[in-house]
């Protein structure tokens, strides 16, 4: 993996053998730390829509995959 700086940007190189889901994990990760890094104050009830929002994401793409094993 190479990390790199430029231009008001950081450039993450991943070999394309690591999962890709695994990865769609990590970008969502930063994509939260990039919405939240300019929130003063979020409301409880913004943040428990958002929790309900990922939770229902996370199982509709992993329920085949844990009711078939």
């Amino acid at each position: 993996m190479i990390i790199e700086k430029r231009n008001k940007e950081i450039i993450i190189r991943i070999p394309e053998t690591v999962d890709t889901e695994e990865i769609q994990d990590f970008v969502d990760y930063v994509r939260y730390k990039e919405l939240t890094s300019k929130a003063k104050k979020i409301n409880q009830s913004v943040v428990d829509q958002l929790t309900k929002e990922i939770n229902i994401n996370w199982w509709n793409e992993n329920r085949s995959r844990l009711l078939n094993d």
